[in-house]
């Protein structure tokens, strides 16, 4: 009996020693979350940060050292600005710009904002033609590629080799086969993701291509960053005089999705827009920005400027690069200037729909000040918890007086631009939520000029068109466990 009594005493004391600590521990990582979270980091997010770690301690610090760095690697930063003192340095086009009216007078110090973020002039004598079909846009690119004589740079966030796109790798077969030079580029982590990754490693093996994976998460080839960090960018450059970009990766239109319950099956409904004119040698740099990171070779310039355009047609344009290689958020920075610009109308397209307190701001004073701003999302998600943060935030953009239209399932909506007044337009791969603001690599392309302009008004009704309303009474009247999920999948949204 004796034993056994002092047995369970020297157990109580292990155990009160664990305990002691295991609770010093829990305390020195609070104290030094306290102090270390909130270094250069937006409130909301430092504090669901600092949530986390206070009720998951362990688990939570743990994620923050993985996660909790928005910053890419150094050197990658470091490349960023070698490229940027190259583009600043050898820029055509600046003096195609034709500043006749309407020359918005506001549009001057943001042109000249994106230029300190981002390097990128504004450039005239540009044409471009939009592509809204799925099908339309990768024949478009293919013609693009066979018409090459010398350069097809590609840069897509997912390449999947798949009945849709079979057509596009042949093309780039044969410009291999006939000369040209093909270089390929693919986010790593979201091309895993796809199935048939390994089948389009070889493919691009077998056609001759130079390809590389972007960012790749491989820590037993000492590649290793925060894996969330992701290259989000997607583009085509065709002989350095014509470049694609948008909202369409190169995979087919559900995804290799299966079917959802009800037997229908998710498609993406994309914009993409095909340049011609100098604006393609600032999509090209950013090619060779992301080339150079992944590879240590940095290419020449090898852009073509192409022939005078007709000044009535001649369209201005200006490539704003965005994501954690630069030191601010610029793709932010831009979107909530145009915002505050407006005079009549903000009309927004975005699949990902998840602001953070400025740009939530920006918009609801648009439309509390009597400007027309109307939001273009989806009915369906194919993102859980992105799609009810994004519900989050009907109410007050309704009240507000924000219209939201809800494209109709099961088409999901993944286009991504927006319009201010009959003046400007942005297009590009940027959704307007915060994992874009901050972790991914982005490209948007500022354009001014009346005929693209007409161009997106129509498409935005088509929108409407195949659209329902969402009115507030209507979104009051959800169950109360739906809004608790939403909010819930808001804080959700701070963590970066």
């Amino acid at each position: 009996m004796t034993d056994d009594v002092a047995l369970s005493g020297t157990e109580a004391w292990i155990v009160l020693i664990v305990t002691g600590l295991v609770l010093l521990a829990a305390l020195g990582i609070a104290i030094t979350a306290l102090v270390v979270v909130p270094r250069n980091r937006r409130p909301p997010s430092a504090l669901a940060w600092l949530l986390l770690i206070y009720i998951l301690p362990l688990i939570g610090f743990l994620l923050f050292l993985l996660l909790g760095s928005r910053r890419l690697p150094k050197r990658r930063r470091e490349q960023q600005d070698e490229i940027n003192t190259y583009i600043l340095e050898t820029t055509d086009g600046m003096d195609r710009v034709s500043k006749d009216s309407p020359w918005p007078p506001w549009l001057e110090p943001i042109v000249e904002l994106n230029r300190n973020l981002g390097a990128m002039p504004l450039v005239g004598g540009n044409t471009a033609r939009l592509y809204t079909d799925y099908s339309s846009s990768i024949s478009a690119m293919t013609e693009a590629v066979d018409a090459a004589t010398r350069l097809v740079n590609v840069e897509f966030y997912i390449m999947s080799v798949d009945d849709e796109t079979e057509r596009f790798f042949a093309a780039l077969g044969a410009a291999v086969a006939r000369g040209v030079k093909v270089r390929v580029l693919y986010d790593h982590i979201a091309s895993v993701r796809v199935p048939g990754y390994r089948r389009l490693r070889r493919r691009l093996d077998a056609i001759g291509a130079e390809h590389f994976a972007m960012l790749p998460v491989r820590p037993w080839r000492g590649q290793w960053q925060r894996p969330d960090l992701r290259n989000h960018r997607k583009f085509l450059i065709v002989d350095g005089s014509i470049a694609f970009t948008g909202s369409q990766n190169l995979v087919e239109r559900g995804y290799h999705r299966r079917s959802r319950r009800d037997g229908s099956r998710l498609e993406w409904r994309e914009l993409m827009v095909r340049f011609d004119g100098p604006i393609a040698a600032g999509i090209e740099a950013l090619f060779a920005t992301d080339w150079y990171a992944e590879t240590d070779e940095l290419l020449l310039r090898e852009a073509v400027i192409s022939p005078d355009v007709d000044p009535g047609q001649g369209l201005d344009a200006q490539v704003v690069p965005s994501g954690p290689a630069f030191e601010g958020e610029n793709n932010l920075r831009l979107f909530n200037s145009l915002v505050y610009a407006a005079q009549e109308q903000v009309q927004i397209c975005s699949p990902y729909f998840v602001p953070d307190e400025s740009m939530l701001y920006a918009i609801t004073t648009a439309a509390q000040s009597g400007l027309d701003v109307q939001l273009f999302v989806s009915e369906v998600g194919d993102q859980t918890l992105v799609f009810h943060a994004q519900r989050s935030y009907y109410e007050e953009l309704l009240r507000a007086g924000v219209r939201i239209w809800l494209y109709r399932s099961p088409t999901v909506l993944h286009a991504k631009h927006f319009t201010i007044d009959d003046q400007v337009a942005i297009i590009g791969s940027s959704n307007m939520d915060m994992r874009s603001f901050s972790l991914n690599l982005e490209v948007s392309v500022m354009v001014r000029g009346e005929s693209i302009i007409r161009e997106l008004r129509a498409i935005e009704q088509t929108y409407r068109e195949n659209s329902r309303e969402l009115t507030l009474d209507e979104w009051l009247r959800r169950p109360a466990h739906m809004r608790a999920f939403d909010d819930l999948a808001r804080v959700t949204a701070a963590l970066q």
